[in-house]
């Protein structure tokens, strides 16, 4: 038995030809078992096959026949052998619920310059955060504005802060990576591989898939059959601690000279000679069409994991300073003080192939454009990508393993209940024909038994005589009687049964409830308690799309490093970055650097209906209760996060409430301003009121007074001009009185006795009131009187 060789030689040792061979001889021994048929690879292969077939619903039929024959004989026996489809449908709803879901790659870029620019870029916002008062005071007096962040958008706490990074923060070369990635998924048809390997999963346990580059198509991706994979022994579900693995291909002569041009002629006729003569030991189940061509090759390719030595020598030169030269791993330099040795161990992997039961190696060379993260150059990659979520001890177990005894048993059952139903015999009749002939229908005939039949049929009714014609009883007075026929009814009923059972148990098996298998769910169970059944169904298989998104994440890793290879060697590099640049012209900038990065590769589960129906249960909820607004909840349903969009929503509802809180406070506070201007408007009012009244009052009593003087005014003009007259008039009076005083006093030698009488008239007249008098007062008592003549 060949073992492995060892690890620790040269790196000169390790490249050569021989330590190849011994390589793959070794894996090939470890698999393929020559003095034995049944080895590891053949038992894989055909227990791959057997659940594949169960999968279908093609299982092989022999072992219900050895069931059900009595020492191999089944001439008794006319059944429909054909399986039951059972296990197909429960494996099309795990496969298909699972490819349904969708995810979203994100690249996080972890490279120290990366991390500086988002760094810088949170030292900003919390900077606009802490000042935000102090620059929008700036801005609105010397109109300068020093934000660095539209401060409309500023987060308000550092939740909201941490919460806004990781949504709304991206850098271009990160948003590059994403849509190269997507570029190169899309290219590979990865969909198409992705069920793929979400069947094998699920019927195999198993499954795995490869990326490659070459410099004419790229990066690939290609499909891996678990059937036809060899690696190293490992108790880990997802492979990382093997250190070799491999794919059995069967290829074509022809296309093995295309891929390998240096086989001679000679080579190539021993490869046949040799396949031909030892084929089964690599096969011995050809259950496929196109195993039994001489002309094709069974050929293992593998990649190998190893480490290597970089050595270095360090020449110290005249000027001081010190020059790397790079050397192999067998430079050993004495002691001297110009130069030194530096090393250090790093892991490596080889590419072989070689076909299997030969010595012909057809590859062995160190692997080109080996994936290294750059956060750890001493690791590398392998090409291959395996998942077995629930391998234990090397054994794999698959869902479909689980349940392919209730299926036999289900089939069995099957056969059963076409053995019972092919033995069954419809209801009779029994029919008297002694009854029969001692009745006469009264028109000269007697009742026979076909007209009796006819009637009894049709009509369900009988004729009969309790009495014979000689008048004794007649035991045959109801001619025909039914026969009921009901001993394969408990049988079916039983078997039914049997049916039901296993087929529940299937269910219980899998976690495949009614809620998940499409079956009619129970009439009396509320809608919340089938969500619940379905919740619980999609738990019992989350193994199984925890390992498909396993692999998914490590293409996507791969395909991260592999950019670095088409940007920097691939002929294809132009029009790669134009069909990134088809979907985003600004990333071409940041295209062209994107292998100085080091990324940080995760995918993002969009919710299952189930979530979903929560988070639109809060949304609606925070709605009702006007929490929320409407722009809010249609930025919570973009998000595919459900806990980030949990976590957006109780941040807009603290928000909305203290907004809320806020112009509550405001409204009430402009409710007071309003009462207190309406109050001073009212004092306003009324003292405007009691001026204008005390002015209206005011001005009445000026016009009143002016009114007044006016008056008084007008009645002294016009007493001035009575006046006027009046004196005029006494005036007259006094010429005319003192003309006839003088006229008297002419007189007055006439006639004393007239004289005197004159005397006394005169007298009379001077004693006369003045005509004003009692009239001439003005104002407050103004006497005119003494203004009278004298």
């Amino acid at each position: 038995m060949r073992q492995f060789p060892s690890q620790v030689v040269s790196d000169v040792e390790k490249i050569s030809y021989d330590y190849g061979l011994k390589i793959a001889q070794a894996i090939e021994n470890e698999w393929f078992d020559k003095e034995n048929y049944s080895n590891r690879y053949i038992h894989n292969r055909n227990n791959f096959h057997n659940l594949r077939l169960y999968a279908r619903g093609e299982q092989p039929i022999q072992k219900y026949k050895d069931e059900l024959s009595i020492n191999g004989d089944l001439s008794y026996l006319n059944l429909d052998w054909k399986p039951v489809p059972i296990i197909p449908k429960f494996v099309d709803i795990v496969v298909n619920g699972i490819a349904e879901r969708l995810y979203d790659i994100k690249a996080y870029s972890q490279d120290p310059f990366g991390v500086s620019k988002r760094t810088e870029y949170m030292d900003k916002i919390t900077e606009d955060m802490r000042s935000k008062e102090l620059k929008e005071y700036i801005k609105e007096t010397f109109g300068m504005d020093l934000f660095n962040e539209n401060p409309e958008l500023l987060p308000d706490s550092q939740e909201e802060l941490d919460l806004h990074m990781q949504l709304n923060y991206k850098q271009a070369v990160e948003i590059a990576e994403e849509q190269a990635i997507e570029t190169l998924l899309q290219g590979n048809k990865y969909d198409l591989i992705k069920k793929r390997f979400y069947y094998d999963l699920t019927v195999l346990g198993i499954g795995a898939v490869k990326t490659s580059f070459n410099t004419s198509e790229g990066v690939t991706i290609d499909y891996v059959d678990p059937a036809n994979l060899v690696y190293s022994y490992t108790d880990s579900p997802y492979f990382d601690d093997i250190y070799y693995a491999g794919e059995i291909k069967t290829i074509p002569v022809n296309e093995l000279i295309k891929e390998f041009p240096h086989l001679t002629q000679e080579d190539l006729k021993e490869i046949t000679e040799y396949n031909n003569q030892g084929f089964g030991k690599y096969d011995n189940n050809r259950y496929r069409e196109g195993d039994n061509d001489r002309n094709r090759v069974k050929v293992l390719y593998f990649n190998y994991k190893t480490y290597m030595n970089e050595v270095y020598k360090l020449k110290q030169t005249s000027s001081g300073a010190e020059k790397a030269i790079e050397k192999d791993d067998t430079f050993d330099p004495e002691e001297n003080e110009n130069f030194s040795k530096e090393s250090r161990k790093i892991e490596c992997l080889y590419d072989g192939a070689l076909v299997l039961g030969t010595k012909k190696l057809l590859k062995w060379e160190m692997a080109k454009n080996m994936m290294r993260p750059k956060s750890d150059f001493t690791k590398v990659k392998m090409n291959y990508s395996i998942c077995a979520p629930r391998m234990y001890e090397g054994r794999i177990e698959s869902l479909v393993s689980r349940i392919t005894g209730f299926a036999d048993m289900i089939q069995l059952t099957h056969l059963k209940l076409q053995q019972v139903m092919s033995r069954m015999v419809p209801d009779g009749v029994y029919l008297d024909a002694d009854g029969l002939a001692e009745i006469d229908l009264g028109n000269g005939t007697n009742y026979n038994p076909q007209e009796a039949l006819n009637m009894f049929f049709q009509t369900g009714s009988v004729i009969g005589r309790s009495y014979t014609s000689e008048g004794d009883m007649n035991p045959g007075k109801i001619p025909i009687q039914e026969i009921q026929s009901s001993a394969g009814g408990a049988k079916l009923q039983s078997l039914v049964g049997n049916y039901n059972y296993y087929l529940q148990m299937i269910r219980d098996t899998t976690g495949l409830n009614e809620a998940r298998d499409a079956a009619k769910p129970d009439e009396r169970s509320l809608v919340g308690v089938q969500k619940m059944a379905a919740a619980n169904s999609n738990t019992a298989t989350r193994h199984i799309l925890n390992g498909g998104l396993f692999l998914t994440q490590e293409v996507c890793e791969s395909l991260s490093l592999r950019i670095s290879d088409i940007i920097e060697y691939s002929p294809t590099r132009d029009a790669f970055m134009q069909q990134i640049g088809a979907h985003n012209v600004a990333t071409l900038e940041e295209m062209s650097e994107i292998h100085l990065y080091d990324f940080g590769i995760f995918l993002e589960l969009h919710p299952d209906e189930e979530e979903k129906t929560i988070l639109e249960t809060n949304i609606n909820g925070a709605l009702g209760q006007q929490t929320i607004d409407l722009e809010d909840a249609i930025d919570l349903r973009e998000i595919k996060n459900i806990k980030l969009a949990n976590q957006l929503l109780k941040i807009r509802r603290k928000k909305k409430l203290a907004r809320d809180q806020k112009i509550q406070q405001e409204n009430m506070q402009a409710q007071a301003d309003a009462n207190i201007k309406q109050q001073e408007a009212s004092a306003a009012f009324e003292e405007q009121k009691q001026q204008t009244i005390a002015s209206t009052a005011m001005s009445i009593e000026q016009n009143r007074s002016a009114l007044e003087t006016e008056r008084m005014m007008a009645e002294a003009e016009i007493k001035k001009q009575l006046m006027y007259l009046e004196f005029d008039m006494n005036m007259k009076l006094k010429e005319a009185d003192n003309m006839q005083k003088q006229a008297i006093e002419s007189q007055k030698m006439a006639s004393s006795e007239k004289q005197t009488k004159m005397q006394v008239d005169a007298k009379k007249e001077t004693t006369k009131p003045f005509e004003s008098k009692g009239n001439d007062v003005m104002g407050k008592g103004i006497d005119m009187s003494r203004f009278g003549p004298r």
